[in-house]
Formats: C-alpha cells, sequence, structure tokens
C-alpha cells in the first residue's frame, strides 16, 4: 500500500513535521528501514537505530528531534500503541471477497447476502444466515441455524456450531472453534469430585460401583456480540440449555478455553491460554492475563484484573487486581512473596 505521511498523519489526527509528500508503502524497524519505509522509532530506545537505517520519514515519540535524526518527514505521537494500532490498520490489505468458490457446499435454505464471500471446500448449513459483507476463507463449516452478522471475517479452518449467533464485524482467527459441547458428564452415582467437594479429602475415596460418564449434551449455542474476536485454536463451548455469551467487543486470545453456561461480559481481554470454567460470569471491562484460570459457578466483577498464571478459587469483587492461586489481592500477594524470600535467607 502506497501512501504519503500526509494521508497517513491524516488517519492518526496527527502532524506531519517537515515534508508530507513523502511517499512510503511500508512499516519498518528503525535498522532495517529502506528509503520507502516508514519507521516506527516512537521511543527514545529507539533513537541510534534511525541512523542505520535508510527512512526518510519515521514516527516517532513525542519530543523527539526529528531533524536531527537525518529525516524530511516525520508524525510524532503522544501515545505509541495507539498509535501502532492505527497505522496498522491504514497498512493492512484488505480481506477481499472473492465471491463463491465452486466447491462450497451451501444449503438451498441458507440466506446469504448477496456481496458474501464463500471459500473453497466450505459447508454451509440448512438455515443459516450471513450478513452483508462477511467474508468466508477456505474450509469453513457452519452448523445448522447459525446466524453471522454483517462484515464479519471469518479465517481458515474455523467451525461454527449450530445456533450460533454472531454480531457484526467479528474477527474468528484460523481453526476457531465456536459452539462445540461442553465438557459436562455425570455418573450414576456421585463421583469423587462430587464427594471431595462434600468432604474435603478427609477420607480416602472409595471406587464408584459404575463408572460410565452419561455426556450431558449442549443445546443452548452460543452468543458472539459485536466487534468480538477470537484468536486461532482458541474454543468457546456452547451452553446446556442457555446460550454460553461472550459481551461486545471482547478479544480472546489464542487458545483460550471458553466453558460451557459462561457468560463473558463487553470489551474484556482473555489472554492466551486462559481457561473459564462452566457457568461462570465475567464481567465488563475485565482483563485476564496469560494462563489464568477461574473455576467453575463463580462470579468476577466489573474491572477486574486477573494476573498471569492467576487461579480464581472464588468470587472476586469488582475493580480488584488479584495474583497466584489462589488469587489473591495483588498487594497481599507480593507481601506473601517476600515474606517467603526473606525466610528463605
Amino acid at each position: 500500500m502506497t501512501l504519503t505521511v500526509q494521508d497517513i498523519a491524516n488517519a492518526l489526527g496527527a502532524t506531519v513535521h517537515g515534508d508530507g509528500s513523502v511517499v512510503v508503502d511500508h512499516l519498518s524497524e528503525p535498522a532495517g528501514a529502506q528509503q520507502t519505509s516508514l519507521a516506527l522509532a516512537m521511543s527514545p530506545r529507539f533513537a541510534d537505530a534511525l541512523y542505520g537505517g535508510a527512512a526518510r520519514a519515521a514516527v516517532l515519540w513525542d519530543g523527539a528531534d526529528w531533524a536531527g535524526y537525518g529525516l524530511d518527514a516525520a508524525i510524532v505521537v503522544p501515545r505509541p500503541r495507539l498509535a501502532m494500532a492505527k497505522l496498522t490498520q491504514v497498512m493492512d490489505k484488505p480481506h477481499l471477497g472473492q465471491g463463491i468458490h465452486a466447491s462450497a457446499v451451501i444449503d438451498p435454505s441458507a440466506q446469504l447476502a448477496s456481496d458474501v464471500s464463500v471459500g473453497a471446500f466450505c459447508v454451509i448449513g440448512a438455515d443459516v444466515q450471513i450478513g452483508a459483507g462477511t467474508v468466508l476463507a477456505d474450509h469453513v463449516s457452519v452448523g445448522d441455524g447459525a446466524h453471522i452478522g454483517d462484515d464479519g471475517l471469518i479465517h481458515a479452518g474455523v467451525r461454527i456450531g449450530r445456533n450460533v449467533q454472531i454480531g457484526d464485524r467479528v474477527v474468528l482467527q484460523p481453526n476457531v472453534v465456536i459452539g462445540g459441547d461442553g465438557f459436562s458428564f455425570v455418573t450414576e452415582t456421585p463421583s469423587i469430585a462430587e464427594t471431595g467437594r462434600r468432604t474435603l479429602g478427609k477420607a480416602p475415596f472409595e471406587p464408584i460401583l459404575d463408572p460410565t460418564q452419561h455426556r450431558i449434551h449442549s443445546l443452548g449455542g452460543v452468543i458472539l456480540g459485536d466487534d468480538v474476536e477470537v484468536g486461532a485454536n482458541a474454543t468457546v463451548d456452547a451452553g446446556t440449555i442457555r446460550a454460553t455469551k461472550v459481551g461486545d467487543g471482547t478479544k480472546i486470545d489464542n487458545l483460550v478455553q471458553v466453558g460451557h453456561n459462561v457468560v463473558v461480559g463487553d470489551h474484556c481481554l482473555l489472554c492466551a491460554q486462559t481457561a473459564i470454567a462452566g457457568s461462570t460470569v465475567i464481567g465488563d471491562r475485565c482483563i485476564l492475563g496469560g494462563k489464568s484460570g477461574v473455576a467453575d459457578n463463580l462470579t468476577i466483577g466489573d474491572d477486574v484484573l486477573l494476573g498471569g498464571a492467576a487461579i480464581a478459587l472464588g468470587d472476586i469483587p469488582s475493580g480488584s487486581f488479584v495474583m497466584g492461586y489462589p488469587a489473591k489481592p495483588m498487594l497481599t500477594y507480593r507481601a506473601e512473596q517476600r515474606a517467603i524470600r526473606n525466610a528463605a535467607k
């Protein structure tokens, strides 16, 4: 994509220093920049690298002496990560639809908007509805009765189960599974899990007479709100009777597991390898760090930050910052860790 520095500054709502007519066609780190690169040097630690590259234009940190680096043009930004979001959006190549591939299998009862794109070897079931501008890449399957909103981007290998409801502008990365059955089984008599919760392990477990696990089928489907994104190989299980729900604007990282009947609020971030067990409710604007976990049937309030690898075994009130196993207030956790280190000296 070829743009002038002024074009990019306009998209960022920023001011150009120097010659705004300089043309760039890609983003680059400063040291490896070429003449048509827009070098990203949004922190003083990249200053020396600017001298090693050949960029004529750069995005710099607030207060940088752009002329001193021999640049012809510069854009100065006060919040670098926000600038990165807008820059990558501007410079990304759009995923253009290619119409309906000849190898796609689409049930006659499915309703697709006229500009929907369906890639090779896709399978679309009965009574599916897909909204305007949505793109399905290759090898996507959509189960019976599923609805997908407008302007969605469904990457290769995604599996969407029956009766799943997906909002507008949703992005599903490769190999996402939405609406598989939940991990829900029951034995004829109480299992050791049920007994253990009641007795707290005070007595040894006795073998149960019939250990056969009977699967509880998941009939409730999944509802994903608008502007949700789900990372590669993440899974959101269908609810048992009512739907599993993910709120508007929530972003789910790679390899995340959202269990059956879970409700995730609006504008949450679920980082890589997070796992949320069944029937738990997560409030709005929560951030769950990488490898964190939440036990079943809990309530996590709004604006909760769960640190990396923290495990929540009880309800957490709104506004909390918790860490550790079991998860506890961050200051308490750090004090305990200091005490352990001091005791070991």
